[in-house]
């Protein structure tokens, strides 16, 4: 470890202390599974601790007129009324820059449920990982964001500048929590994302949409399938299409994601169709995202899509009407990360005294909520937690890297302040 001035050191001594509610925080967050439109449980119980800590508390809802005016907001077919983020907004009215802690309370579906080693939302902890669904993916980050302001206050440190804390939720869907916090005006000069990336300088992330396609078929009895039109067997006939314009996008690629051999992928996460199973399929439909590189625009992507999706069923001279192709959920821009912004000098500043080594690189392959602040233009970075087998079967967070994690947050509001 670098030299620390006296405040700085009694800081972390301060985080090393509240480690243990830290991780209290943690578990409580996990043991609510808080997937789309489920997140009142995840959201009262951020609300008690922020109380607890002596936080400011202010809700921001999602179903505000004036956020589906916005000309980034994702469209999206499912209800919004009554829920809503939670922020933390500390010296509104002060002066100096304002810094910005951000991070996502929803999660992605973890059925099967049976396929864990326990229930996704009974968080345990071994060989110094700590599992459970949103564990990695970020709800360690959270705890380690809110607990750094915690350590800062407690080692009688005055946080006099502005700062707000945002815990969101559809950072895994649409993307429209944290825009909901920008336009009501929560946005500031520089954010940090504790996304679980690891303890490295996120440089960059691309852009993705989110489709639907549906076929419609003919149902008929199985006595006689000619009867009918089988829109499962035209769906799967369809998929080629998507992945030819897959490789397409990594075929154009540049720098600097010529760096990777395939950054833009393809995902179709999500098949139904048909209703009975001695009746030929009325209807299929997949869901899926696509990523794509910073500088394209997401309509260009959406109508590549939606052309070769048509183009592919008009060629094989499949049945039915042309395919329906929409797009709920994410719709958002790439962007590379400016490097130039003070903010980022100061973070790889609190890695390498906290470290002694200086702060690594990392190209993203998928989006964060960072995209908002963007288009805000708001600069900022993720700097976060080791997860494993996120979205995945038995995710997990590298305790170790949480305690990494709220020192470098902590360390950074110090900086940040004595900058100002």
């Amino acid at each position: 470890m670098m030299m620390l001035r006296d405040h700085e050191q009694r800081v972390l001594e301060r985080c090393d202390a509240l480690f243990d509610r830290t991780l209290d925080l943690l578990r409580e967050l996990v043991a609510e599974y808080s997937v789309l439109g489920e997140e009142a449980g995840v959201l009262a119980t951020m609300q008690r601790w922020f109380e607890r800590l002596e936080l400011p508390v202010e809700r921001v809802p999602l179903d505000d007129p004036g956020l589906a005016a916005h000309p980034c907001h994702a469209p999206v077919d499912w209800p919004c009324a009554g829920r809503y983020n939670l922020v933390s907004a500390l010296n509104r009215d002060a002066g100096g820059p304002h810094l910005v802690f951000n991070g996502h309370l929803d999660v992605v579906p973890a059925e099967p449920i049976d396929t864990w080693t326990r229930p996704p939302w009974e968080p345990w902890e071994e060989d110094g990982w700590l599992y459970g669904r949103g564990a990695g993916d970020m709800k360690a980050g959270i705890a380690a964001m809110v607990m750094a302001v915690a350590a800062v206050r407690e080692a009688g440190v005055a946080l006099d500048f502005p700062l707000t804390l945002q815990t969101v939720i559809e950072e895994e869907c649409s993307g429209n929590g944290a825009l909901a916090c920008i336009q009501r005006g929560h946005h500031g000069d520089f954010v940090l994302i504790p996304e679980p990336f690891g303890a490295r300088l996120y440089t960059g992330q691309v852009g993705v949409v989110r489709f639907r396609i549906r076929v419609d078929g003919v149902p008929a009895h199985v006595l006689d399938t000619a009867a009918g039109s089988d829109a499962i067997d035209t769906m799967l006939r369809l998929l080629p299409a998507l992945k030819a314009l897959e490789e397409e996008l990594n075929a154009e690629r540049t720098a600097p994601y010529d760096s990777h051999a395939h950054p833009f992928n393809l995902n179709v996460g999500r098949l139904e169709g048909g209703n009975w199973a001695s009746s030929v399929p009325a209807h299929a439909i997949v869901e899926g995202r696509l990523g794509f590189a910073p500088g394209v625009s997401p309509a260009t992507i959406m109508q590549r899509l939606r052309d070769g999706v048509r183009r592919a069923h008009a060629e094989q001279g499949l049945p039915g009407g042309p395919p329906r192709v929409d797009f709920p959920g994410f719709r958002s821009e790439g962007h590379l990360v400016d490097l130039d912004s003070p903010g980022i000098a100061l973070l790889g500043d609190c890695h390498r005294a906290l470290t002694g080594k200086p702060i690594e690189p990392y190209l993203s392959t998928c989006t964060t909520d960072l995209r908002a602040f963007h288009v805000a233009g708001v600069a900022g970075t993720c700097y976060g937690p080791v997860a494993e087998r996120i979205h995945g079967i038995d995710e997990r967070v590298d305790i170790a890297s949480i305690r990494h994690v709220l020192k470098a947050y902590a360390l950074f509001l110090c900086r940040w302040r004595d900058s100002a």
